[in-house]
């Protein structure tokens, strides 16, 4: 395979689904799909097993017990069972545009890791969205997603730009690219080095720590943010919570001050069978 694409879940069957048929319409078919499973019920497995049949693109399920959150070392395991060179991550959550997996693939250059955005749909939107709106790109038409009831707004411009427009809103943005866990990629090999995501922290911020020690060992970052198109699809996050933030805050700190490259609990950290 070319690429690998990681993404994860918890018991979100109903916007799983979605984002599999989003990357069973890819305009490149050369990658499988990894899904990072982070302890969902059986629901989520019969979903899997159901799609296996119904698309083309091979799909691992990497599953782990439920034990609170634990995203980084889902992802981590995720990396250990992928087997392309080449891994694109995004979110369970994320609907890809049909040429997503192309644009990673595109831009990707050694030495080097691709940032890109997503744009965040309301909760209505995001559970109008059907299989045959997917499959015919609607939900990326802006006004399909306007007549459904999207706001005006400049961040809209996503929907409308493509090829030489978009390369130049990538160039003049003012967003950094940073490593975000929705929408970013890199070379296996890299990630391994740095020991993957740090499983010490839970939600906040593990993606842009990952970034942190990749930038540390001399990598540079690549925007994508208007050529890499995918929707965010609605969600309540109960997992959030103060102190963790702040954990995760004094992690990042470290890894700035101290230059850390190599997390010390990472992908040496886990075995994997799928």
């Amino acid at each position: 395979m070319t690429a690998s694409v990681i993404f994860s879940t918890y018991n979100s069957e109903e916007w799983l689904e979605k984002v599999i048929i989003g990357f069973s319409v890819q305009t490149c078919t050369d990658f499988e799909i990894i899904i990072a499973d982070d302890g969902s019920r059986d629901a989520t497995k019969a979903l899997i097993d159901r799609l296996r049949g119904e698309i083309s693109i091979p799909i691992v399920h990497v599953w782990q017990e439920d034990n609170g959150f634990q995203k980084s070392q889902i992802l981590n395991k995720a990396i250990l069972a992928s087997t392309s060179d080449y891994l694109i991550f995004t979110d369970g959550d994320c609907i890809p545009r049909a040429d997503f997996v192309q644009v990673h693939l595109d831009y990707r250059e050694a030495g080097h890791f691709l940032s890109g955005g997503y744009y965040k749909l309301p909760m209505d939107i995001s559970k109008a969205i059907t299989k045959e709106d997917i499959i015919t790109q609607k939900c990326f038409d802006l006004s399909w997603l306007k007549a459904q009831g999207l706001s005006s707004s400049a961040k809209n411009i996503k929907f409308l730009t493509s090829g030489l427009s978009a390369k130049i809103l990538n160039f003049i943005t003012p967003t950094n690219a940073s490593w975000n866990g929705h929408n970013s990629s890199g070379w296996k090999k890299d990630l391994i080095e740095v020991n993957g995501f740090n499983q010490e922290m839970q939600y906040g911020g593990q993606d842009r720590e990952l970034g942190e020690r990749l930038f540390n060992k001399g990598l540079k970052s690549k925007q994508i943010r208007y050529s890499a198109i995918c929707v965010h699809l609605d969600h309540k996050r109960g997992y959030v919570n103060k102190e963790t933030w702040q954990k995760n805050y004094a992690i990042r700190a470290n890894t700035r001050k101290n230059k850390v490259i190599k997390t010390p609990i990472g992908i040496d950290s886990n075995s994997v069978s799928n």
